[in-house]
């Protein structure tokens, strides 16, 4: 049985979602196919960063995100030094605090991953030029067609598109087509990861952390909260046996205020190993193939960032694409915009992730020195504070210089002098950033 389509998308995640919903309302025909059938039990990204909430905005499902998550203005940081008899005592605190980016986008969000993939699957069905297949399996191309395997009744469907976009995460079938290696990044910790009740007070995110521990709270709606817990690589399963009761102390002795929460973990089953990698791919197009998301890069999960990463390579492609098709021009050439825009951005944030993953991952006293001096003085220091914040959010890129890096060290002193709002402005992504080829169509020129 074959099909035609102008785009299928192997993967319905929120990447996948996000782009098919750009694509139909250009009333382009486009399909998703889709492994899974229910939920994944497997954590997926929670923290959607202030340029992701924009593109939500732009597809008309911001609201009903807002509706259903937590609003996150701040990000406390706080250090604290273990004593030889296991009590903690504060050494410093500081934030991350979006609030320092101009309105409307200075915040982040906090929801549910299966309750953001119902409210973009619920917008993307609501257009008759998209069809989804679930569950299905993409099991490679043959003459130049997606073979994909209906689940349920094993029936084989041939899809015939004009373009395939690989959004399959990790093990992308898309990507062993284009012939694109990775080469991953290990690291010398692992995270644990679980959701339970949380106090209704507890309403910024925390990250709390000493020379060898490191504890991530992130609030969820209905008084919950996501938390990250940092162990060495390969410890699992000796704190496994030591009880769930361990796991209680070690996030009570780090945080008091969730003494009488925690406990509502009774076992082991719902806390998740996550084991870091990360790679970016030498490519992202190859012929009329593209990739998306986890299928061409993975970061560290300290930054929040990989889904937001995906609907950003979304927004892109499918602007691009809108475009190549409102235009009647669909070159395989023109899709080289995409990897233009996007290469860049994605090489920052994952230079940042690996960055705090070093921070926070080494038990060495220099380094807990450095951090915690360096994040005390980036909060003080308005031109860092607004930097870091600008280049975590996705709305712009403003790297640090080395005058910079010698203020954060403490070799000269905190800048006294406010930034203007014409400096801040100056430093976001604009629409000819993001969307660099319209210039060319407006002033009549081919993509």
């Amino acid at each position: 049985m074959d099909l035609r389509k102008n785009v299928l998308i192997i993967g319905g995640g929120v990447g996948g979602l996000t782009l098919a919903i750009k694509l139909a309302s250009c009333n382009i025909d486009v399909a998703i196919t889709e492994r899974l059938e229910r939920a994944d039990h497997l954590y997926k990204g929670e923290l959607l960063q202030p340029k992701t909430l924009q593109i939500l905005d732009g597809i008309g499902v911001l609201q009903e995100v807002l509706d259903s998550g937590q609003k996150l203005p701040v990000i406390e940081l706080k250090e604290l030094k273990k004593d030889r008899d296991g009590s903690y005592e504060k050494v410093s605190e500081s934030m991350m605090d979006y609030r320092v980016i101009p309105e409307p986008y200075n915040y982040s969000v906090m929801i549910h991953h299966e309750k953001l993939k119902e409210i973009l699957k619920k917008k993307a069905f609501s257009s008759p030029r998209f069809e989804y297949f679930s569950p299905a399996s993409c099991k490679g191309y043959i003459d130049e067609k997606a073979r994909v395997i209906l689940q349920e009744d094993k029936k084989e469907l041939l899809i015939d598109a004009d373009f395939y976009i690989g959004a399959e995460g990790r093990k992308s079938v898309t990507r062993d087509e284009m012939d694109m290696k990775i080469e991953q990044n290990g690291y010398n910790h692992h995270f644990l990861t679980v959701t339970f009740p949380r106090p209704e007070t507890m309403v910024n995110g925390k990250i709390i952390s000493t020379r060898k521990e490191f504890l991530g709270l992130f609030p969820l709606p209905d008084n919950e909260v996501r938390t990250v817990f940092l162990i060495p690589a390969g410890s699992f399963k000796a704190l496994k046996e030591k009880g769930i009761e361990a796991l209680h102390e070690a996030y009570i002795g780090l945080c008091p205020e969730l003494d009488g929460y925690v406990q509502h973990l009774k076992d082991w089953k719902k806390v998740q190993l996550m084991i870091p990698v990360s790679y970016h791919v030498p490519a992202y197009i190859k012929n009329n193939f593209a990739l998306i998301g986890d299928a061409a890069h993975t970061v560290h999960p300290m930054a929040g960032e990989g889904m937001n990463m995906a609907m950003q390579d979304a927004d892109t492609l499918g602007e691009l694409l809108c475009d190549m098709y409102a235009a009647n021009d669909l070159d395989n050439e023109n899709l080289e915009w995409y990897p233009f825009v996007r290469q860049k951005r994605v090489k920052k944030i994952l230079e940042l992730s690996n960055l705090s993953a070093l921070a926070y991952s080494f038990p060495l006293r220099t380094v807990f020195w450095l951090r915690r001096k360096t994040l005390k003085r980036m909060e003080k220091d308005g031109f860092l504070h607004y930097k870091q914040m600008l280049n975590i959010s996705g709305l712009g890129i403003w790297n640090e210089n080395l005058y910079d890096r010698i203020i954060q060290l403490g070799g000269a002193p905190l800048r006294k002098k406010e930034m203007d709002d014409i400096r801040k402005n100056s430093s976001f992504f604009n629409a000819h950033d993001d969307y660099p080829w319209k210039e060319r169509i407006r002033e009549g020129g081919s993509l």
